[in-house]
Formats: C-alpha cells, sequence, structure tokens
C-alpha cells in the first residue's frame, strides 16, 4: 500500500505462514518453559572427570595444566577399537579420565569397565612417559555439547609443546569425487592437518570439496585457532558396525612417528583383535 505521501510500505501478511508457526512466534516464554529449558541445558552439560590410578580425583585447572606432549584422540567405535587393538594394554597404559555426557542418541557414565559396543569417552595416559594421553570417544557428541567437549579437555592440558593426532571415520558416500563411489577401494584413507603440523602425513590429503563434520571436524579447527600441530586421519569405509577391514585400514598409521613408538606385539594386536569382534558379535546377537 502507499501513504499518501508516495511512501510505499509493505502491509504485513500471512501468507505462506500456517496457523500453527504463526502462533508459536506469538507465543511468549512462560516460567515453566524457562524452567525447562535450563534443567534440558544442565542435563547436557558435560562432565570430564580426571582420576589417578588409585581412583582419588585430578582437579585440573588453568593454573595448573596437565603437560601433554602428545593427545591422540580416536573417535568412533572402529577407531576405538584400533588403538584397543595395536596401543592400548593394561601394563603400559592407565586410565585417567571419563567424559559423563546425555544427549538423544547416548548416554555415558563414569564407569571404565565398557564393552566394544557400548558409548563411552576414556582417556588414557602412558605409564613410562605421562606426557603421552589418548583418548576413546566412542561416543556420539551433539553439535551443542562439541564446545563443551572441547573446551573441558583441551583446557585442562598445556597446549605449548601439544602435538595432537585425531583418528575417525566417515560413510564413503560421503566422499566427494568425479568417480563413482561404488568403484572406490574402500576402506581408505584421507588426511587433513593444521597449518603448524609439519611432520610427513601417512597417507594422502583431503581433497576439495570434501569436508569433515562433527567432533573430528571440531577438535581440528580448535587446534587451527590454538595454533596447535594436528592431523585428522579419517577412514572412508562402507560399513556402519564394528568390523575388522576397517579397523584394519588404519594400520598403515603404525608406521608414522607419533604411533610408531606406541606399538605393542602384532601377534598380540591380532588376537585382541579378534576377541574384540567376537565379543561384538556375542552382544550383537538377537534370538527368537
Amino acid at each position: 500500500m502507499a501513504t499518501f505521501f508516495g511512501e510505499v510500505v509493505v502491509a504485513p501478511s500471512r501468507a505462506g505462514v500456517d496457523d500453527e508457526e504463526w502462533a508459536e512466534e506469538a507465543r511468549e516464554e512462560t516460567p515453566e518453559d524457562r524452567e525447562i529449558r535450563r534443567e534440558l541445558e544442565k542435563k547436557r552439560e558435560i562432565d570430564v572427570l580426571w582420576t589417578l590410578k588409585s581412583g582419588a580425583s585430578l582437579e585440573s585447572s588453568a593454573d595448573q595444566p596437565l603437560v601433554c606432549s602428545k593427545f591422540i584422540v580416536a573417535i568412533g567405535h572402529n577407531a576405538a577399537a584400533f588403538l584397543s587393538s595395536f596401543i592400548l594394554d593394561s601394563v603400559c597404559w592407565e586410565v585417567v579420565g571419563v567424559v559423563k555426557l546425555w544427549n538423544e542418541w547416548c548416554r555415558t557414565s563414569n564407569t571404565t569397565n565398557v564393552l566394544p559396543t557400548d558409548s563411552f569417552c576414556l582417556f588414557y595416559r602412558l605409564i613410562s612417559d605421562p606426557t603421552v594421553l589418548l583418548c576413546q570417544c566412542s561416543c556420539y557428541v551433539a553439535e551443542d555439547q562439541q564446545f563443551q567437549w572441547l573446551e573441558k579437555v583441551f583446557g585442562c592440558m598445556q597446549k605449548e609443546g601439544l602435538q595432537v593426532t585425531i583418528l575417525s571415520t566417515c560413510p564413503v558416500a560421503d566422499y566427494k569425487t568425479q568417480e563413482s563411489t561404488l568403484t572406490l577401494p574402500a576402506p581408505f584413507l584421507k588426511a587433513l592437518k593444521t597449518k603448524e603440523f609439519k611432520e610427513q602425513i601417512c597417507c594422502p590429503l583431503l581433497e576439495q570439496p570434501n569436508i569433515v563434520r562433527d567432533l573430528p571436524a571440531a577438535v581440528l579447527s580448535y587446534c587451527q585457532v590454538w595454533q596447535i600441530p594436528a592431523v585428522l586421519y579419517q577412514c572412508y569405509t562402507d560399513g556402519i558396525k564394528l568390523d575388522t577391514v576397517t579397523i584394519e585400514a588404519f594400520k598403515p598409521l603404525l608406521s608414522c612417528e607419533i604411533l610408531n613408538s606406541l606399538v605393542k606385539d602384532v601377534s598380540e594386536s591380532t588376537k585382541i583383535l579378534k576377541k574384540l569382534l567376537t565379543t561384538n558379535e556375542i552382544h550383537n546377537n538377537i534370538y527368537i
């Protein structure tokens, strides 16, 4: 419509907006709504509990951060199982922390006795060199919880002299290429690194326009902002569950400098891998 002075004024219109959307926009938040929202936000808070071997709490603060030279993060069941099979053991490593979180997809507790199929996030420390930390994160960290995870985990660490290695998996269908994904030799590894990471990588770099998502992307972005040398090794796979082929796709990384010194006996690793998969099969069996 137009005013008497010729100025064009857009009249308010509800065209294209249904009654439910209009009512939702018009409704004001009640005290009960605010209380529910606060309770939900509180429930979605992430707790990082650092513990000593004796079980006593280790209160790390910004004044006394953990000294860490290497931080290896395995995100997802297959990446976590790779570390369990080829790196971790109860003799050389000790559990020093756990993440408690809750969201629509998973719920973790402060227990350290977990199955390969459980959702968990545990931190380990190399006994012979306490500056080497390792994280197995098989639980889903929601988008609104990722910043909390980063702040509470990296906030406890001394960033000077820190180097981060991230392992994760991704569906091969997400890989963008001119070729058909059906002809790709899945599983395969691709790497993405921060500018500060100068060491040789163990697989080809991820090509544009491919991107990474979720917690792996959040960790790498955090390291880029804080100028921490970091590399992400992402395994593109056509499997959606714990499987030998995907786990062994990470094996070329054992020759990398950061993992090479941590590799345990290969024959023992094969036995542990078989045990993990057997436990997984038993846990997933359904009898009708």
